[in-house]
């Protein structure tokens, strides 16, 4: 389970457009939200770099 910060993450409509750009890289990935602190929880088969990219790619740089 790999956990980010994502500061840019205020909304419902960003944590869906964050889980889209995680089920691009890996379709059985399991994201867990935690809207108050801005935190996402993935379980991926993934390596760390490629979620940070992904993430990224999407305008959700993690912290």
């Amino acid at each position: 389970m790999q956990e980010f910060e994502i500061q840019s993450m205020t909304c419902g409509g960003c944590a869906s457009r964050v889980a889209r750009a995680i089920k691009n890289l890996d379709a059985q990935a399991r994201i867990e939200f935690d809207m108050p602190t801005r935190t996402v929880r993935i379980d991926t088969t993934e390596d760390r770099a490629s979620v940070v990219a992904a993430l990224a790619e999407a305008g959700y740089p993690p912290k």
